[in-house]
């Protein structure tokens, strides 16, 4: 099986991504592959830090440069600390959200533009892209019933936006999809858990034979 590949999850809000990648993890690790779970923003102590700032629901009027900014930060850090010595030790490192979520949400949903973002991020951890893309795909409306109706995670400043920024970033992640066919593999996330599950398995498991 091949190792030190770099897979990420990405997805709206409400997609269920925290939810599949524990369970995903926990298979991999059934199998004895060495995996590495992370997230972003956060993932290392700096990130977290920066996360905090920018999920804080009061920060209201941050500007869309400086969210971007920001993110990129918290991306560079968490990169350069945790996902490249991690892939150099030869691990599978599977991590919620990445550059993609930062091309959708402020290039895309934002205005700053996909092409400005990306250059802000190829400043932050030069042209490094995930080997594989695992795009939850859902309506927003329904991600974002899903997280007022169960209310088991805190609700941040993203969640709050109008339900016409959350159709852009799902209209962003799609202009993606054409952007990296090759890399970006599209997931029912409107489904019950265990469907999904099964369905990203699949994907991972052609990744790694």
């Amino acid at each position: 099986m091949k190792s030190n590949l770099f897979i990420t999850f990405e997805g709206p809000e409400g997609a269920g991504k925290t939810t599949v990648i524990q369970k995903i993890a926990e298979r991999l690790a059934e199998i004895n592959i060495d995996v590495l779970a992370t997230r972003e923003p956060g993932g290392i102590e700096i990130a977290e830090k920066i996360r905090t700032i920018i999920l804080n629901p009061a920060h209201t009027a941050m500007d869309e440069r400086t969210e971007a900014l920001l993110y990129a930060a918290a991306r560079s850090q968490h990169y350069f600390e945790k996902v490249q010595p991690a892939l150099d030790a030869g691990k599978l490192v599977i991590c919620d959200r990445f550059i993609d979520s930062s091309l959708a949400y402020q290039g895309y949903a934002r205005g700053i533009g996909i092409d400005e973002v990306l250059s802000i991020n190829e400043f932050a951890i030069g042209k490094k892209l995930p080997d594989m893309t695992i795009l939850f795909d859902i309506a927003p409306e329904v991600g974002l019933a899903r997280i007022y109706a169960t209310g088991n995670r805190e609700v941040n400043r993203l969640d709050v936006e109008s339900l016409p920024f959350h159709q852009k970033v799902h209209e962003g992640y799609l202009l993606l999809v054409e952007r990296y066919p090759e890399r970006i593999r599209i997931v029912n996330a409107d489904q019950d858990i265990d469907s999904v599950v099964e369905d990203v398995w699949s994907l991972l498991l052609d990744a790694i034979q």
